[in-house]
């Protein structure tokens, strides 16, 4: 009262007096507090509509040079708590105090498709990376995921630098059709399509499209995980969406920011192997087992070592490897205009020998009120990525070579081939000379306008494109295994993708009166990709000096190959938010795709969705529950769809052969799949039922959501009988035809936990998520009870069962003297591994013996800690993955015990006549693997995912340095991991992009862990 009193006073006497504005004479200062009384460094005061700002210091104090005249407003803000403004109206006695509140959880503004809302509004279940995880050093943006957002479950599908990364949120939709999400960078939706930067000429991981992005450009990650959030994606919102949105300038304020880190990594464990004269000793027992007589092989060039400890083929392989990021940003603006300008360099090596990855990236940010009614947008960013790729085989045969071989021959020159039965190549010698790389570069970017039509009324244009041009170049030379045959074999190729996209859109957002809120959004959006590709190859060299350089020396000539693809996909769009009362929120939105995928009659999907909310702290009789600040409760359903599957499928393609007619060779075409013209949308329906709770003023805050997804429709693939006279014999692959038959299931439950446990001088913040996703294929079609790819693999899908399941025998101990040999292995004598009689009639099959093993995890988590105190910081991060399964193939390869190939210590404990009392078969010359699950191990762990300890400079001290913020840290990533797998790494899978295959570890490149020191620099 007192206050507005003063402002009336002061306004009267300024007019009767004559007086236009009084004139400010002296610098204002202050300090800005949080409301246990602690000062809060790094705060930003800004005279609001000037250029002049300041930063608090270490106890909170700041000091503003003076406006040119009274009143003028002070706008206070810092990450954490709610942005204040307060009116200077003439020059303070004293020192200004400025108290801040902690910002709301609800009152947080979150971006969704195609607008912003602030959380407390929201009717879906929208999660969002912490701060905390944000600052993480990584390589892609898919890892700032893993362990931070409830539902979502990253799977490092290769450790090659640039790799690619699995994600799955709420689960498995499909089975043969795409599962990622769909990512949302500064508006423009891409599918993290690995074909992209894949011209199909490297051998080994395929590189991540999202590698091309620098996470320090970061500002938001929010992810859309039920329908009533994605169904305004559609098609493409089935598997969850991931909206990244890069930092912009700040008005009337600039800066110059340089952040960098460097480090090293190393491979997270090796394997227990034997070394030459244990292996030596397993070959004589193998094949006197077999009836057999080991003898030492006579090699020209070099000599096999078979009494000593020999080569150590990991050792020689892995490395320490440096990883390094460096990012200048400038961040700028004035009334009108905000501009983000940054570039990057990034490299990884290897903890593979020869392996790295290296990105140059660029981007460009601009937002410019151009006029009262029209504001311009622009966003565009350029990258250019290299990466060394590991050959496929190379772990495996890093494990499997004998370390009986050496590395070089007598005259220094590398060993080719093993002289043992399994002809591996030297995978040192493979590692150094093959030469397999990959270039990319990418353009993402676009501009937008947004007119004013009328107050709340807005019409917004956008028109975006994604281009991606992928090179890649493989040399095998003749002085390597693979190599040696063909004289040489050189291959290069190169794909080009361009993707369109042109948004309109109108939007509405008015406050009707002081009860209701309305806000909607409507649209057109259309999206074109264009895909064209070639590979040519020659073999027969001269010499390898030219390595793919000159392909018309080599004189094997060998057919090129060309490809051209395109798809296109037309949508219209509408979501309304009515608000009423702030107590009750309601959500309705729909989506109409159009996509050339599917049949003529099939092209439109329609996608609904609604919600419904309720604020029940906004409620008069819930004022008596002190201390539950916020409670909201969220319902809603509604369908998406998935189109991610290859271009074409609806129609009969031809495929390319040749045929003799009169002793001439003609070429022709002929068809090569089955037309589908009713192939159709894969739709997914999905509930969801949330709540949001805040205790204690906010100090802890509480997400939690059930939810159940059904899949219907699958596109699911189906293998074309041999009788039908369709094959795609120019690619040497079966026909398969794409049809929408079969169901799959997901239902789970989320937890977040954001709890502020100290305040004041020392502040200790938790936050800690949970998650349980249960999986199930309820349906593959009629009279399909199952489906195995490989029928000498692991993998299956079986209704009743989640995706990742395996099919295996039941191992039953060692045969023993006078045991029945119930085995389908060589080896039926005492010895031999016993298997169960699942079916009893006396004899052990594929069809009758062998059962399905559930694979999916339990749980999965991540608690993150952070600690400040003064200028100091500290983040601890746990994540974990409960319940799980592995097939470890590399141990079933490494326990086969016939030494061809070398082996795991485990084998040391081999059953003979005089060690009886043991669960390892004897060694014998059987190299067939019989998969059992034996093989099949716990793949739960607890990982120290990052823990990171930062400084923060005085503010005292820079300011005479004329720096704005300097913060020095040191981080570890995955320095520990507590797990009773025995391979690498239990977060691993043998192909990210197969969701039947998920879940056996086979030769992946493991994962690293590593240590780096960093700082951050502001000017």
């Amino acid at each position: 009262m007192i206050k507005h009193l003063f402002r009336l006073f002061l306004l009267t006497g300024l007019v009767f007096t004559g007086f236009d504005r009084a004139l400010a004479q002296d610098a204002i200062t202050g300090v800005v507090k949080d409301e246990s009384g602690q000062g809060l460094p790094g705060a930003t005061v800004v005279e609001k509509g000037s250029a002049k700002y300041a930063l608090t210091d270490i106890d909170g104090k700041f000091s503003i040079p003076p406006a040119k005249e009274f009143p003028f407003t002070l706008q206070i803000s810092i990450t954490g708590f709610q942005q204040q403004e307060i009116e200077i109206y003439e020059q303070p006695a004293e020192a200004v105090e400025v108290v801040l509140k902690t910002a709301n959880l609800l009152d947080e503004v979150v971006v969704v498709g195609y607008g912003e809302q602030k959380r407390k509004d929201i009717t879906g279940s929208v999660a969002s990376v912490p701060i905390e995880i944000k600052s993480q050093p990584v390589a892609s943006v898919e890892r700032l995921l893993q362990g931070s957002v409830a539902g979502a479950v990253v799977t490092q599908t290769s450790g090659q630098p640039g790799g690619g990364v699995s994600v799955q949120i709420r689960g498995n939709n499909s089975i043969t059709a795409g599962s990622d999400p769909l990512y949302v960078i500064d508006g423009f939706p891409i599918n993290n399509d690995y074909n992209l930067t894949d011209a199909g000429v490297t051998n080994g991981s395929k590189i991540n499209p999202l590698s091309s992005i620098n996470t320090a450009d970061i500002e938001n990650i929010d992810v859309l995980k039920d329908a009533s959030a994605t169904a305004i994606y559609g098609s493409r919102g089935a598997n969850g969406v991931v909206i990244i949105t890069t930092k912009s300038g700040s008005k009337n304020k600039s800066s110059i920011n340089y952040d960098a880190f460097y480090g090293s990594q190393k491979v997270l464990r090796t394997l227990p192997l034997l070394n030459a004269a244990q292996w030596w000793q397993l070959r004589k027992d193998a094949a006197g087992n077999s009836g057999k007589t080991a003898s030492v092989p006579t090699i020209a060039g070099y000599s096999l070592d078979t009494t000593g400890v020999g080569t150590d083929w990991q050792d020689a392989a892995f490395r320490s490897a440096s990883i390094q990021s460096h990012n200048l940003s400038i961040l700028s603006g004035s009334d009108k205009t905000k501009l983000a300008i940054s570039g990057n360099y990034f490299k990884q090596n290897g903890i593979l020998q020869n392996t790295d990855f290296r990105r140059f990236s660029a981007r460009i940010n601009l937002d410019h009120q151009y006029s009262d009614r029209l504001r311009i947008f622009t966003s565009l960013n350029a990258s250019n990525t290299k990466a060394n790729v590991a050959p496929a085989a190379i772990v495996a045969n890093l494990l499997l070579t004998p370390p009986a071989l050496p590395i070089y021959q007598n005259d220094g020159s590398f060993v080719v081939n093993s002289p043992f039965e399994s002809a591996l190549q030297n995978p040192i010698n493979s590692l150094y000379n093959q030469l397999n790389e990959t270039i990319t570069n990418r353009f993402l970017g676009n501009v937008s306008g947004e007119y004013t039509l009328a107050e709340g009324l807005k019409a917004k244009v956008l028109i975006g494109a994604d281009i991606v041009g992928n090179k890649q170049n493989r040399y095998l030379p003749s002085t390597t295994s693979e190599g040696q045959a063909l004289s040489g074999n050189a291959i290069v190729g190169s794909i080009f993708t361009t993707n369109w996209l042109n948004e309109n859109t109108i939007s509405y957002d008015k406050e009707i009166n002081e009860k209701n809120k309305i806000n909607a959004v409507a649209g057109f959006t259309a999206q074109v990709s264009q895909t064209k590709g070639a590979i040519a190859e020659a073999a027969g060299f001269a010499t390898d000096d030219f390595e793919y350089n000159n392909l018309a020396t080599g004189i094997t000539n060998i057919a090129p190959r060309s490809l051209a693809d395109k798809w296109a996909l037309a949508s219209y769009l509408g979501r309304i938010n009515y608000i009423f009362d702030e107590r009750y929120l309601f959500t309705f939105t729909v989506r109409a795709d159009g996509s050339s995928k599917f049949g003529s009659g099939n092209k439109w999907g329609y996608f609904p969705s609604a919600a419904i909310g309720w604020n029940v702290n906004e409620e008069k009789f819930f004022q008596r529950f002190k201390k539950i600040s916020l409670l909201k409760l969220r319902l809603s359903a509604g369908q998406t769809g998935n189109q991610s599957i290859p271009s074409y499928q609806s129609l009969s393609q031809l495929s390319y052969f040749r045929y003799n007619f009169s002793n001439t060779t003609v070429s022709g075409f002929a068809p090569n799949t089955v037309p589908n013209p009713n192939l159709g949308w894969e739709k997914t329906f999905q509930t969801d039922f949330g709540v949001d709770l805040g205790l204690f003023k906010n100090r802890i805050n509480i997400i939690a959501d059930y939810y159940y997804k059904k899949t219907t429709d699958l596109l699911l693939t189906r293998t074309v009988p041999g009788t039908s006279g369709l094959s795609d014999f120019y690619n040497g692959q079966a026909s398969v035809v794409y049809q929408n038959i079969g169901a799959v299931s997901n239902q789970g439950i989320e937890l977040y936990v954001n709890s502020r446990n100290l305040e004041g001088a020392f502040k200790w913040n938790t936050i800690f998520i949970v998650s349980k996703n249960t999986n199930k294929i309820l349906s593959l079609g009629d009279g399909v009870d199952q489906i195995i790819p490989v029928i000498s693999a692991p993998s299956i899908a079986k209704v009743g069962y989640p995706l990742g399941s395996f099919i295996v025998y039941q191992t039953d101990g060692i045969i023993q003297e006078g045991d029945a040999p119930l085995t389908p292995q060589q080896n039926k004598s005492p010895g031999g591994q016993k298997y169960k009689d699942i079916n009893r009639d006396g004899v052990i099959t594929q069809a009758g013996d062998r059962v399905v093993v559930k694979n999916q995890p339990a749980l999965t988590g991540g608690i993150t800690n952070t600690f400040n105190y003064k200028g100091f910081d500290l983040t601890i991060f746990f994540q974990a993955s409960l319940g799980g399964k592995l097939y470890n193939a590399n141990r079933a390869n490494l326990e086969l015990g016939t030494g061809y190939v070398n082996a795991s210590t485990v084998v040391l404990d081999r059953w003979t006549p005089t060690n009886t009392n043991t669960d390892v078969k004897a060694a014998y010359q059987d190299p067939a693997i019989t998969i059992s699950d034996r093989f099949i191990e716990d793949a739960t762990y607890y990982r120290l995912k990052n823990l990171s300890l930062g400084y923060n400079f005085p503010k005292e001290l820079l300011s005479k340095l004329h720096i704005e913020n300097l913060r020095i840290y040191v981080s570890a990533q995955n320095p520990k991991t507590w797990t009773k797998y025995t391979g690498f790494d239990p977060e691993v899978s043998l192909n990210g992009q197969s969701l039947i295959n998920k879940g056996v570890d086979q030769g992946v490149y493991p994962n690293n862990k590593s240590y780096q020191a960093g700082l951050s620099l502001t000017f």
